[in-house]
């Protein structure tokens, strides 16, 4: 299906009133993302169940929400469902988009589905040729170089960023510096529920530093903005094999555990800078057995993974401690993953089987 044919069948579904259609941005619906330019377009369907209603029954959705002209561009959304109401909402903060579906007691089998369109291409980093790139503005300084909940900057984490950065002229220097700590000091921990959580703190006060990429990218956005760097992660979903060559780096079809977080740091004349040392730990661990720091699949891979982002992956966005609208229950540390709940509480979302959730993708022609 094409792009008018995705536009037009959306139109078609508004029209029957069995779902809504929201359209790109003004200014994204005259993008052209040309294969010939490097980009790639993808359709990520993503559908959840209730298995009984009973009760007012409330989801929310993820959707891609990072709009950067050079390696992402979000093409609309299509949704459809049984619920009372469905709508977009987003967090005030940092932008974080989601589908919000809201059921009363009356519905006995709750169900929505939404089909995001997104383009996106490789990014990397020419650290030789650093340009004229224009400073962070006050507001997003401050949102990240701050703390957060799970992410602290003070105490040990501020200790830690110390000794790491010991000597480092540049911030490109730190910034480096921590990604090669990171590598070197953390482990992938295939027990972690999940992508793991993110609790820096009490990582670094147990000297446990293994954990998955919500874990170990967490690490390094934090021991990034205690040096004085802003920096950030970004929650996201694997959605396409990898092309790079690495079997561990890619999912396609269906992806419904294939959530990767991955981080950026900010570097004077280059911006936001792709890193993702907890894929590197993935790889060591998943590619092939008895891999170590020394051999060079890893070497390779390291090497690549500060600066470098292979784009089989949508980046939902940055957030931190989003408070769900609507929501009865506690904030969460980041929405990578369908949440739900009803009277009954907050459904685990890390649990598709029982929250009756699946995610797919496929590639698709502009």
């Amino acid at each position: 299906m094409d792009r008018r044919d995705f536009l037009k069948t959306a139109t078609l579904f508004s029209i029957a009133g069995s779902a809504a259609w929201r359209p790109a941005r003004a200014e994204q619906q005259f993008f052209d993302p040309n294969p010939a330019n490097g980009w790639r377009v993808f359709e990520v369907n993503m559908r959840a169940e209730v298995a009984r209603g009973g009760s007012e029954t409330r989801v929310w959705l993820p959707l891609p929400s990072l709009d950067e002209a050079a390696w992402i561009r979000p093409m609309g959304n299509l949704w459809q469902g049984n619920a009372a109401t469905m709508r977009i909402a987003r967090d005030p903060a940092y932008g974080a988009e989601m589908l919000v579906a809201t059921w009363g007691a009356e519905t006995g089998a709750p169900v929505v589905e939404v089909t995001s369109r997104i383009a996106t291409r490789d990014r990397a980093i020419d650290f030789s040729q650093p340009g004229p790139v224009k400073p962070l503005d006050g507001a997003a300084l401050r949102l990240y170089t701050g703390p957060t909940e799970l992410l602290p900057t003070d105490g040990i984490v501020r200790r830690t960023a110390s000794e790491i950065t010991r000597g480092a002229r540049s911030d490109i220097d730190k910034a480096r510096a921590i990604y090669e700590w990171v590598v070197d000091h953390t482990a992938r921990n295939p027990k972690t529920r999940g992508c793991g959580v993110g609790d820096i703190r009490a990582m670094l006060e147990s000297g446990d530093l293994s954990g998955k990429c919500a874990d170990l990218n967490a690490l390094y956005v934090g021991l990034a903005r205690a040096a004085g760097l802003p920096a950030r992660d970004v929650y996201g979903i694997r959605m396409a094999d990898s092309r790079f060559g690495y079997r561990s780096l890619g999912k396609s079809g269906e992806i419904s555990k294939a959530q990767h977080c991955r981080a950026e740091v900010w570097l004077a004349g280059f911006g936001w800078v792709s890193v993702d040392p907890a894929d590197v730990r993935k790889v060591v661990l998943e590619e092939k057995p008895g891999l170590t720091l020394q051999d060079e699949v890893v070497v390779a891979v390291r090497r690549k993974l500060f600066g470098t982002w292979e784009m089989n992956w949508l980046a939902y966005n940055t957030a931190h401690d989003i408070r769900l609208p609507g929501s009865s229950g506690p904030k969460i540390p980041f929405l990578m993953y369908p949440q739900g709940e009803n009277a009954d509480g907050r459904f685990d979302s890390l649990d598709p089987e029982s929250f009756r959730y699946r995610i797919s993708s496929r590639e698709v022609n502009a």
